[in-house]
């Protein structure tokens, strides 16, 4: 197996936390898929969905789970919580067992427990969140892991902590050496696809054109077949409002969608549409496609939200690995309460185990 060269944070250089990581093999573990989750943000509600979703059997039973994070602030955070956590640090996920109401961790021990503003933005908690991106992804790309669940982090935390990528997504990329990973929604079996993510409304407007449309397309094809869905049929959503009603209410349509599901459906792809978005996601919902290609962010977004917040599962295809993520923030106002909602953490990890063989299979 070829190893990858890796970077680790430096607190002394704050230009670019992100560097690419090359020469990933074929991840191969024995016995239940190992999934690497990280803390996220140790100052939002990352450190108790965490330590929530892994005491649950609906994790454990599925998969050996193994956090990466700081060992003090999950000790703290268990303070407060019932059942009380027990925690082994481990220097390797290889090292895990895999045990009910065990969580086995890697400790970075990367934050000042003393220090650290619950609820509030801070460079500490930036830095931490990063490093443990990075931990996470050098243990995939070394085969210590199958899959990667990761926790909620907070775009300004790591803006300043001097990271030079907006969210997630951009950064796993960057650590990977993949220039545009797909984005996919997984609610209660409707996957969602998204031609742009992190644009404003008029430039994503701008963004639907037909090549960028048929080459999206392509790839949501390939990683679908990764998936093991052989022969996808695809929904694309339209941009106007009732698909535009013949040019009626906007032109897209017209210039740009109708011509690449032309342009696909000539390749032999099984493409539909523009399908209006008021109906295409309950479609969906209902098994009508195997995915929808959402033209913008809040699109697909809030039909997934409006119909299952916690249920909502972030996945990044196209990486060397299987990634999926909570898709909800890191909730500072109710941090330290107790109170937060691990499902969308729990499902993530096992949307990820579930995906993991066969897409390793599939590189």
């Amino acid at each position: 197996m070829r190893r990858s060269t890796f970077e680790t944070f430096s607190q002394g250089n704050s230009q670019d936390l992100v560097t690419p990581l090359v020469g990933a093999g074929k991840m191969k573990t024995n016995g239940k898929p190992v999934i690497g989750v990280t803390m996220g943000d140790p100052a939002g509600i990352g450190p108790e969905i965490a330590i929530k979703a892994l005491l649950s059997r609906r994790v454990w039973g599925v998969c050996k789970p193994v956090l990466i994070g700081d060992l003090g602030v999950l000790e703290k955070t268990a303070e407060r919580l019932k059942p009380r956590a027990s925690f082994k640090a481990v220097s390797s996920p290889r090292d895990a067992f895999g045990k009910a109401g065990l969580i086995e961790l890697v400790d970075l021990k990367n934050v000042d427990v003393d220090a650290l503003e619950v609820g509030r933005v801070s460079f500490m908690a930036g830095r931490a969140s990063i490093r443990y991106i990075e931990k996470v992804v050098e243990f995939a790309l070394c085969g210590e892991v199958d899959a990667v669940a990761t926790g909620p982090i907070n775009k300004q935390a790591i803006q300043l902590a001097g990271s030079r990528h907006i969210g997630h997504t951009e950064m796993l990329a960057a650590l990977c050496g993949v220039e545009n990973p797909l984005t996919m929604f997984w609610v209660r079996g409707a996957r969602i696809f998204f031609l742009t993510r992190h644009l404003s409304l008029t430039e994503a407007v701008r963004a639907v054109k037909k090549d960028f449309i048929v080459g999206t397309v392509n790839r949501i094809v390939v990683e679908l077949q990764r998936i093991g869905i052989e022969e996808p049929l695809v929904a694309v959503a339209a941009l106007n409002p009732h698909a535009s009603d013949e040019g009626l209410v906007g032109d897209e349509e017209g210039k740009e969608i109708i011509p690449a599901i032309k342009e696909l459906e000539a390749k032999g792809l099984r493409v539909v549409g523009p399908v209006p978005a008021d109906t295409v996601f309950h479609k969906a919902l209902e098994g009508g496609y195997d995915a929808v290609l959402s033209l913008y962010h809040d699109q697909g977004h809030i039909a997934a939200k409006t119909f299952d917040f916690f249920g909502t599962v972030s996945v990044t295809l196209g990486l060397p690995f299987i990634r999926t993520s909570v898709d909800h923030g890191t909730a500072y106002d109710i941090a330290g309460k107790g109170v937060a909602n691990p499902r969308s953490l729990e499902i993530a990890v096992k949307v990820a185990t579930e995906m993991a063989t066969r897409y390793g299979e599939a590189l």
